[in-house]
């Protein structure tokens, strides 16, 4: 085990039991996510897997709330006492992927798969929902259920949040826990880390326009081609000499379009790319830099260029506090050497960033790789032949169970 070695102890181990609890509900489990796994839906709207929720959770004494401009799902908990309410979010949809997996529930849908784990996390926040029913004399206060389509892309966080998740309860969520499965990471095994756990992600698009003509006459024409490039270079230079390496940045150019033909000089020239920060002050300087340095590349080549940056998802921003809670509960409730401290902040972006800039929370990881296999080869998220253990999803059944019961006890 790797951690923090200043954490507070809890005293005896109050949440005894909730892991082989999980356990006895993993063929529950495991049966939504298989069913919702076979049927995976993109974006926003995802009919079929919202009612899949519904039914998982029909006999429940939890109030479920649709969305009103998505398929969003939200289930209030209401304790035996009053109290303070706690957020708990499993986001719903696929990827654009053609399952490769050769699994026996593999999708059955074309183009569509769950990549990304978010099956393995509706499967368990439903089963967390069923043993905080089971345990409801013990809260004092309310659990709110955030089941949320478009995280890939669609902030569907945001639309959750405009609609009122946050006060769902009735009163104002005052803790937040997310969970993600990482199929590359020991099973079992929880990872987090206070302050930026998971990176702010922008996408940039510039337009170079110059003048077209013959390929063998470059003199004649005003080539947009190596001015691209040389956006390339100098986008790097000024992330390695403008911004620090102790609040980094990464600018990736991951498109370049250009020309039709071998013996044609185009006209234009299109690159496109993705900044990810991991504070909201880089991320503002790289996106104002980012055209100034396209539109002087541009002017030095003789070309007109048009840069703009496209907003994504904020800087995923674990609450220290809330992060060592979720650590000490984690060593309680999975043992100790199941926990881990991540030692640096993931790239990746998620939008439970929106919940965490207004409420005080945690983002986690739970890992699914299978015992025994080769880290190197193992398929990992978005992966089109990724594969999920899913008994490590007994781990994050107890885990958003317990954070439950903590902050309500």
């Amino acid at each position: 085990m790797t951690g923090p070695t200043d954490l507070p102890t809890l005293p005896g181990n109050r949440h005894a039991g909730l892991l082989d609890a999980a356990r006895q509900l993993q063929d529950r489990t495991v049966e939504l996510r298989r069913a919702v796994h076979r049927h995976p839906e993109q974006g926003l709207q995802l009919p079929r897997t919202q009612a899949a929720i519904r039914a998982a959770l029909a006999d429940l004494p939890i109030e479920l709330t649709e969305g009103r401009s998505t398929t969003s799902l939200t289930g209030v908990l209401r304790g035996s006492r009053p109290g303070p309410a706690v957020l708990l979010r499993a986001d719903m949809d696929a990827l654009p992927l053609t399952e490769d997996t050769g699994l026996e529930f593999s999708s059955e849908i074309a183009g569509s798969m769950h990549a990304c784990g978010h099956d393995t996390h509706v499967a368990m926040l439903a089963s967390a929902a069923r043993l905080l029913s089971e345990r409801v004399d013990d809260l004092a206060g309310s659990v709110v259920f955030m089941f949320q389509p478009g995280e890939e892309g669609m902030h569907g966080a945001r639309h959750m949040i405009h609609e009122g998740v946050l006060d769902a309860a009735g009163t104002r969520v005052t803790r937040a826990f997310g969970l993600h499965t990482i199929a590359n990471s020991p099973s079992g095994v929880l990872q987090v880390r206070g302050g930026p756990m998971m990176a702010s992600a922008d996408t940039f698009s510039v337009e170079v326009t110059g003048r077209g003509g013959h390929g063998s006459a470059p003199h004649d024409a005003i080539d947009p081609v190596p001015a691209a490039a040389a956006m390339v270079s100098a986008l790097q230079t000024m992330v390695t000499r403008r911004i620090s390496v102790f609040d980094p940045a990464v600018v990736s150019v991951t498109r370049i379009e250009a020309g039709t033909t071998t013996n044609i000089i185009p006209e234009r020239a299109v690159l496109e790319g993705t900044i990810r920060t991991l504070s909201e002050s880089t991320r503002s300087f790289v996106r104002e830099e980012l055209p100034k340095v396209c539109e002087a590349v541009g002017a030095a080549h003789g070309c007109r260029v048009s840069a703009g940056v496209d907003p994504g998802y904020p800087t995923t921003v674990n609450d220290p506090a809330v992060a060592a809670e979720v650590f000490s509960l984690a060593a309680e409730v999975l043992g100790a050497g199941n926990v881990e401290e991540l030692a640096t902040p993931v790239m990746g972006a998620e939008d439970f960033s929106y919940v965490l800039q207004r409420v005080p929370g945690t983002f986690a990881f739970i890992g699914a790789r299978e015992p025994g296999a080769d880290p190197a080869t193992t398929e990992d998220n978005h992966s089109n032949r990724v594969k999920f253990h899913e008994p490590a999803m007994a781990a994050g059944v107890a885990m958003y169970t317990a954070f439950a019961l903590d902050a309500l006890r």
